[in-house]
């Protein structure tokens, strides 16, 4: 280890020390009353870390003999994990101390969490992989029963490490099986084994047992069954991280398999990719329909945007990889609003998560009715607003890339998807008269909210030059 390795890997160090080292310091103080400071203070150093990676123009680096990979790929998927982290534990205070959740414990598993995550889109080594994905998984199973006292956290804290160690198995075999038909764990030395029609039988399976770990990540069907009873049982701020940061991650580190080590062999994953595609857009779509809690509604929407994402993936080309990174950077900032308003739903003191509660929002709280329409609109896919940009530019790169039939079932099950959005919409404008929810005044989930909002709406003009950074990004990644 050199200090050329140190610098590249610079930002988890100092993310994992800054972990650590408030970690200690909490346990020494008077934990309840650090809690807020902690939190703050955490959401200050995402933000710099942000910065600093983003702001960080260089070639790419490798370090650890090739295990770790600096490029602008890794740099962009890092700067949005970092960003949205930052936005959820924000936006997450308020609602953490209302409900009497908010340990110094929280905002340090997050960071713990985005450390694995951002040791994942750098991997570039089958072990670097694994060290990530364990990293990030461990954090996660905690936070999601941090609410210890509730039957439905514990639960999904179970079930997401019981499902979890489920799919670390189908990864580790698939590693395994890879290394020994191509002789190493380097990513650089399995492209070059694998090459389009030249892939042995024991490669070939061990690429379909990585893609099926990987897909339980991004809950991808037909491995989402964890993803409705997570959700619902998490505290609604661990929802919103689980929605945002981790899916980021996941679907970069997918690609970073998919391109740095079977780059060479696009027509053999591209086909499985595309089969994972359609059938979470479809079930995503469809099982959403029946959903009154909107949280599960929210799990299953996560589903059939993963399933989109992957459309961008499964072209197999820059334009691909480009159209997927633009798709997440746009999901991920509706997300964020969209958890910000569910974060305000309560009734007499405590959380609401039926739909139905929404009945005639709009003529209590006009402003927060209107922003939750344009953010469903969004995720929808209504033009003109910015989420129809991102469902365009994926479809766009399907048919580029010969695989008009993915495209015209992804438009299908969009079609379907948008009933559900509506609902929400018309409940919120036309329902009939009920007990109102609480009146929250929260100037940081108002903010939150109506940003998001409106982001969906000016970002028409130019999507904010996400477009040209992705575009770079993408071509780092894909030579």
């Amino acid at each position: 280890m050199t200090s050329a390795d140190l610098s590249v890997i610079l930002p988890e160090i100092v993310l994992s020390v800054y972990a650590m080292a408030a970690l200690i310091i909490a346990v020494y103080t008077s934990k309840d009353e650090i809690a807020p400071l902690v939190l703050r203070l955490t959401v200050g150093v995402l933000f710099l870390t942000a910065l600093w990676v983003g702001l960080h123009h260089s070639d790419t680096r490798i370090g650890f003999g090739g295990m770790f990979v600096d490029d602008g790929f890794s740099r962009f998927a890092k700067v949005m994990v970092l960003l949205s982290a930052a936005a959820v534990l924000l936006m997450s205070e308020s609602y953490m101390q209302r409900r009497d959740l908010l340990r110094f414990e929280y905002p340090l598993l997050i960071v713990l969490a985005v450390v694995g995550m951002m040791v994942m889109v750098s991997a570039g080594d089958l072990m670097a992989l694994y060290m990530g994905l364990e990293l990030q998984s461990l954090a996660l199973y905690v936070v999601a029963s941090l609410r210890r006292d509730s039957v439905k956290s514990t639960e999904a804290g179970l079930k997401y490490y019981v499902l979890g160690a489920l799919s670390s198995g189908l990864l580790l075999y698939g590693a395994s099986l890879t290394y020994g038909f191509s002789g190493t764990t380097e990513f650089a030395g399995i492209l070059e084994t694998a090459v389009s029609g030249e892939v042995s039988l024991g490669l070939l399976f061990g690429l379909v047992f990585l893609l099926a770990g990987l897909a339980f990540k991004v809950s991808a069907a037909p491995f989402h069954m964890w993803t409705p009873d997570v959700y619902e049982g998490s505290p609604t701020p661990v929802t919103a991280f689980f929605g945002t940061a981790p899916k980021v991650a996941a679907m970069a580190l997918f690609a970073r398999v998919a391109h740095d080590a079977f780059g060479q062999a696009t027509v053999e994953w591209g086909q499985v990719v595309a089969l994972l595609s359609v059938a979470s857009v479809f079930l995503g779509s469809i099982a959403a329909i029946g959903q009154t809690n909107i949280k599960r509604l929210m799990a299953y929407s996560s589903i059939a945007h993963m399933g989109y994402a992957l459309m961008g993936l499964a072209a197999g080309t820059a334009f691909g990889v480009q159209a997927m990174l633009v798709y997440m950077a746009i999901y991920v900032t509706m997300n964020v609003g969209t958890f910000a308003f569910i974060l305000t739903m309560s009734r007499d003191g405590q959380p609401v998560t039926d739909i139905r509660a929404l009945n005639n929002l709009s003529a209590r709280e006009p402003l927060k009715a209107l922003a939750m329409l344009i953010l469903l609109f969004s995720l929808a896919g209504v033009p003109p607003l910015v989420g129809f940009f991102g469902k365009y530019y994926v479809l766009n790169a399907a048919v580029q890339a010969d695989m008009a039939w993915l495209a015209v079932a992804g438009v299908i099950a969009s079609v379907i998807g948008a009933f559900y959005y509506l609902r929400i919409v018309y409940y919120m404008y036309f329902g009939a008269e009920i007990e109102p929810l609480d009146q929250i005044q929260t100037p940081i989930l108002t903010g939150m909210l109506v940003a998001s909002a409106a982001a969906m709406v000016v970002g028409v003009v130019n999507l904010f030059g996400v477009e040209a950074i992705a575009a770079v990004a993408a071509a780092s990644l894909v030579q």
